[in-house]
């Protein structure tokens, strides 16, 4: 006969245990904050999101797809002002800012917010173009040239701008803790990870027909992996200490 009694008995006492442990870290003052600020975030956008399909005709057939972006943009208004200013050496500030605004394009051409036409130069339009989604997908604004093209798609611009200023918090940090910045970047778990969110997302934001197709949850998985590289970057194993 089966003990469904012990097992419901050592349910209820994991279940307590785990609440214990989420109420202990909530009465933290810090981690309060954070609660408020990306919930803050997350409700003036919703209101905005709400606004945009009251006042459009548009419909919302998959609607964690009109979240992701949310939460891209929340957690990535809020990390920087978990981080703070650097406050280290002069050279380590500027080892660290050169490093960022090379991984923050990087990045950018990755996912293909920049980019050249190669030889369809000649068949390429020119100029702005604005087009309208909902918040966090849009608005999206183009800006082309017979060179190239600059394409800002709002959730994923401010995604890789946190990364990049953490990838600076990161490198300025170990280098002024008198270690090697670019070692400290390569030791860095959170570093690496960062890499591969961009990658990830750059292949669902920047070529979705691709990605569709090889990937059915890219987006989703994007937003998981960039919300796991905020984290370590944020935590910092193997670079703290």
């Amino acid at each position: 006969m089966m003990n469904t009694g012990g097992r419901s008995a050592g349910a209820r006492q994991r279940l307590r245990v785990v609440t214990g442990r989420i109420s202990e870290l909530l009465s933290r003052p810090d981690v309060r904050r954070d609660v408020i600020v990306i919930g803050g975030l997350l409700a003036i956008q919703l209101a905005f999101l709400a606004v945009y399909f009251l006042a459009t005709d548009a419909e919302a057939t998959q609607p964690r797809y009109l979240l992701y972006p949310l939460a891209w943009i929340a957690v990535g208004l809020w990390a920087p002002l978990r981080v703070g200013p650097r406050t280290g050496s002069t050279r380590a500030r500027v080892v660290g800012a050169a490093v960022a605004v090379g991984y923050f394009l990087l990045v950018v051409w990755i996912a293909g917010l920049i980019g050249t036409h190669g030889d369809h130069a000649h068949h390429v339009q020119t100029g702005f173009d604005v087009a309208l989604a909902s918040p966090g997908w849009g608005p999206r604004v183009s800006y082309v040239t017979a060179l190239g093209h600059v394409t800002v798609i709002p959730y994923l611009v401010v995604g890789y701008a946190t990364l990049s200023y953490l990838v600076y918090a990161a490198i300025a940090d170990a280098t002024s803790a008198a270690a090697s910045g670019m070692l400290g970047l390569f030791a860095c778990v959170g570093c690496s990870f960062s890499l591969l969110a961009s990658v990830v997302a750059g292949a669902a934001g920047g070529s979705s027909g691709l990605a569709t197709a090889v990937y059915a949850l890219s987006i989703d998985l994007s937003t998981l992996v960039f919300l796991l590289a905020v984290g370590l970057l944020l935590w910092r194993p193997g670079l703290r200490g």
